[in-house]
């Protein structure tokens, strides 16, 4: 976004803000029905967003958090409602997590505001985001903040919250806790919430090539940097440097925003592309991944070794040796960022995009376009137990049906995968931040954040939190009765997410119209999760420890086991 169409959007914000204010100052009170029962789902869109420690050299990202929210209604049928604006709305305020850590404020823990009008050429009162957005307690009027209703997604937003990783009592935490609340528009009675992690960290550093005396400013003619703070002094090092190599006066024009020249579509809010100074330079990835990714140490080894660990390639400068970027379930099954992302010159657009590797087939064929030709769902998980991707280049996990890789070996270009199988996949061109499925629920509202995809394995882990308040459990949302009543569904529906079945009813294991009935009218139905033998799978794992009461007995199964046929009787 270009510094001007910012300050439009800053200005407009802010009146909107304001006009809103005022019209529910003035709003009737809504009693709530009696039985009406809501439920809040919500996730941060991307597992960490990050920012600069320090605002005064240059700046990379500003605080910026993003959170959407839906709030679903169950209803006497078996089909939920999404509710929209015309009755509910939804806010987000501070709270104290498990650890008793809370964050409400970002005033005092940062030099953003500082230096805000230097670098995006807004004027922005202390406190307030790029966006307009506050921290709790920094807003004019502090307390809840309202989010934006999206019709075209049936979401409410906030895009923009301003938050840092230091919480009230000063204390780093990089995974802090906001509460969303579903409130009565009219009234502003809360009705529900729910607690999801706006995780947010300062760990993108350059210090370990930039600092004085580091392989990347040391020696020559430059006259490197002795400020004591390492961070100011890593970053005017890295001015120093661009000056000498580019014949650029960084160095004189601090602050410096690395985008202006550098186009990030994470900057462009407006998506407007390249403008002005951005037109005819290489766009920041490029600039960071293809550039870095070709460099060599004095020995004439690479400095980000090509097949090498995420402590040696991406968390030399990403959120991870510290902080932990990627904590989901794929980190948990050992998967990391070169298994989805490739190396370095492969995010940096060094290689042309094979056929089908770009999100929507339009940029097949070129250099990869950062944030949006990114890896799929669909690319590990191909399929289900009968029908799945195998063979030459696929990269198969010990379960035998998903990938470990989501581009084929040999491909320089890291291509994602496509799939035929389009069980697990995300919708038509968009990637799963974007993508929603069943009865149209986002699917990190169900699944988590991207990069901390539920569960975090660490059981008291914040991200745990939201999936536990929903089912009683942590994981994926896999319990129907988080947004359907009891005994609305039928008992013999595959209708399920990606196709499941019901989940946690006691109908389906005894009476003589579920389970049993549905395998002799389609074996496969079964098969596809629990296995062409059915004793069970990766795919039909126990979320939850169960008990099944069936008509052979009462059978037990825990958490983490793949259920087959065999665990209450013999196999048809």
């Amino acid at each position: 976004m270009t510094l001007v169409s910012l300050a439009l959007v800053v200005s407009a914000l802010q009146a909107s803000v304001g006009s809103s204010t005022a019209a529910q100052a003035a709003a009737p009170q809504n009693p709530t029905p009696r039985n009406f029962r809501i439920e809040v789902l919500a996730a941060n869109d991307l597992g960490m967003h990050c920012m600069d420690r320090e605002f005064s050299v240059f700046s990379i990202l500003p605080p910026f958090n993003v959170v959407r929210a839906q709030v679903v209604q169950p209803t006497d049928t078996s089909k939920p409602k999404i509710l929209d604006d015309s009755l509910i709305e939804v806010t987000y305020q501070a709270v104290t997590d498990p650890h008793g850590s809370r964050n409400s404020t970002s005033l005092g823990k940062t030099d953003f505001w500082q230096h805000v009008q230097g670098l995006f050429g807004a004027s922005l009162p202390p406190g307030m985001g790029l966006t307009g957005l506050w921290m709790p307690a920094d807003a004019a009027t502090p307390g809840p903040q309202a989010m934006s209703y999206d019709a075209a997604t049936k979401s409410w937003v906030a895009a923009g919250i301003p938050i840092t990783p230091l919480d009230d009592a000063g204390q780093t935490n990089t995974y802090p806790l906001l509460r969303v609340v579903a409130r009565w528009k009219a009234s502003h009675k809360p009705l529900a919430y729910l607690d999801v992690v706006v995780p947010v960290a300062q760990e993108t550093d350059c210090s370990n090539c930039h600092k004085t005396g580091g392989m990347a400013a040391s020696g020559g003619s430059i006259g490197w940097s002795n400020d004591p703070d390492l961070e100011i002094q890593t970053k005017l090092n890295v001015l120093k440097l661009h000056d000498f190599k580019q014949g650029t006066a960084l160095e004189s024009a601090q602050p410096v925003l690395c985008a202006s020249c550098h186009y990030s579509p994470a900057l462009d809010l407006a998506g407007q592309g390249p403008q002005g100074s951005q037109v005819g330079h290489v766009y920041f990835s490029a600039a960071m991944h293809e550039y870095h990714g070709q460099l060599v140490d004095g020995s004439g080894n690479p400095v980000f070794p090509k097949n090498g660990t995420a402590n040696q390639t991406c968390y030399q400068c990403h959120p991870g040796a510290i902080t932990q970027c990627a904590r989901g379930a794929m980190k948990t099954g050992g998967m990391e960022c070169l298994n989805c992302h490739g190396d370095m010159l492969s995010v940096g657009g060094a290689y042309p995009l094979l056929p089908g590797g770009s999100i929507d087939g339009t940029n097949d064929g070129h250099p990869r376009r950062p944030w949006v030709d990114l890896p799929r769902c669909q690319s590990c998980h191909t399929g289900d137990a009968l029908n799945h991707l195998s063979g030459t280049g696929f990269v198969l996990a010990a379960d035998g049906i998903r990938l470990k890789q989501a581009f084929k070996t040999g491909d320089l270009s890291a291509s994602a995968i496509l799939a035929t199988n389009k069980r697990f996949a995300e919708n038509t061109n968009k990637l799963y931040r974007f993508s929603a499925g069943h009865g149209n629920v986002s699917c990190e509202n169900c699944h988590g954040s991207t990069h901390a995809e539920w569960p975090n394995a660490d059981p008291l882990a914040n991200d745990n939190v939201a999936a536990t308040q929903l089912q009683g459990h942590s994981g994926v949302l896999i319990e129907c009765s988080t947004c359907h009543l009891p005994n609305t569904l039928p008992a013999q529906t595959m209708n399920g997410p990606h196709g499941m079945h019901v989940v946690a009813d006691q109908r389906f294991y005894w009476d003589e119209h579920g389970h049993e009935d549905l395998y002799e009218h389609n074996p496969n139905s079964c098969k596809t999760c629990h296995g062409a033998n059915l004793n069970g799978t990766a795919l039909s794992r126990a979320a939850a420890n169960r008990t099944f009461v069936t008509k052979e007995g009462t059978f037990h199964a825990t958490k983490g086991q793949p259920i087959g046929c065999n665990l209450c009787h013999s196999k048809p």
